[in-house]
């Protein structure tokens, strides 16, 4: 899809989180697939890169000095360490986009929005949240790439993530796609008419 910038205001920066399995990609590509002007910013980690996954598209894949150099510089709007790895965004491309007046998504964690929002006060965050726990973990099992421990871990995770909800901007709840997909466009729609102009 080709897009179209707006050079002449800066492009809103909308920090996307929620549990895994709830459904925050497949929300996000419908969002990508129906609305022009929209980026999806790509992390930065340390982990090692799968078979299937491509530098610089799915994650940019950096060794732990990179990272820790990154970090000292000043390079990232945002990181943590989940288990051994480290992730973070990377502040540059981000700033170039919203000043090409293109509007910017982060698919981050909890702790990691609310680094973006400390740097970035006009950023807005966004959680999308199952619609229920048990709806969730139905969801979990029917991926089948989850045991039961990692299925437990994930929920009581997700227990964790859904108590900070009241310091989000939006909750979208995700029980029918489409349904979260046009509410999500709405709210980019929105954010676009209240960022101020350059």
């Amino acid at each position: 899809m080709e897009i179209y910038p707006l050079p002449s205001r800066i492009g809103a920066l909308i920090v996307v989180s929620g549990p895994s399995g709830v459904g925050k990609d497949t929300v996000l590509q419908g969002l990508y697939a129906r609305t022009e002007g929209v980026i999806q910013s790509v992390s930065a980690t340390t982990r090692e890169r799968r078979i299937a996954e491509e530098n610089g598209v799915d994650y940019h894949f950096l060794t732990p000095q990179q990272f820790e150099d990154d970090v000292t510089s000043g390079r990232f709007l945002e990181y943590a360490r989940y288990g051994k790895d480290m992730y973070g965004t990377p502040r540059e491309p981000v700033e170039r986009w919203r000043n090409q007046g293109l509007d910017v998504t982060l698919k981050i964690e909890v702790v990691g929005a609310f680094q973006v929002k400390e740097r970035e006060p006009n950023a807005r965050l966004l959680f999308i949240a199952p619609p229920s726990l048990e709806e969730l973990e139905r969801r979990l099992r029917a991926r089948g790439t989850e045991n039961e421990e990692r299925i437990a871990q994930r929920l009581l995770r997700a227990e964790e993530e859904m108590a900070c909800i009241d310091k989000y901007d939006y909750i979208l709840v995700n029980d029918q796609v489409e349904t979260a997909v046009r509410e999500l466009r709405s709210i980019v729609i929105a954010e676009r008419h209240r960022v101020v102009p350059k």
